[in-house]
């Protein structure tokens, strides 16, 4: 047996039957009850809800997001402020005790002077 082409009235039938079951998928198709119509504006309103939530809650993890870092900048500024202070006071310390022992130096010299004097 050999392989047999389908000729044109094959093919046009076979159009026809399909339009035609397409046409009845439609057809049979009931239109939506009130009811229906209600359960679908209710989970229309659902999804809304949820996807303002959800770009709400977006909004505000970038909110806390931004915060956090700024929070950090400002105690990693406040520690780079905090470690200069502390160095400088720690320079105005060495430079008051160069200075005492100086000064007690200077004292020292001038009471040997006067002993020498005496």
């Amino acid at each position: 047996m050999a392989f047999k082409l389908p000729d044109f009235n094959d093919r046009k039938t076979a159009a026809a039957a399909a339009r035609a079951a397409v046409l009845e998928k439609f057809k049979a198709k009931p239109e939506a009850t009130p009811e229906e119509l209600a359960e679908r504006a209710a989970v229309a309103a659902r999804q809304e809800a949820k996807q303002k939530d959800k770009a709400q809650a977006l909004k505000d993890r970038i909110a806390a997001e931004k915060a956090a870092v700024i929070a950090a900048r400002e105690a990693k500024e406040e520690a780079a402020r905090k470690a200069a202070e502390d160095a400088l006071i720690t320079e105005e310390m060495k430079a008051a005790a160069k200075k005492a022992e100086r000064d007690a130096k200077y004292a020292a010299r001038k009471v040997a002077k006067k002993a020498a004097k005496r």
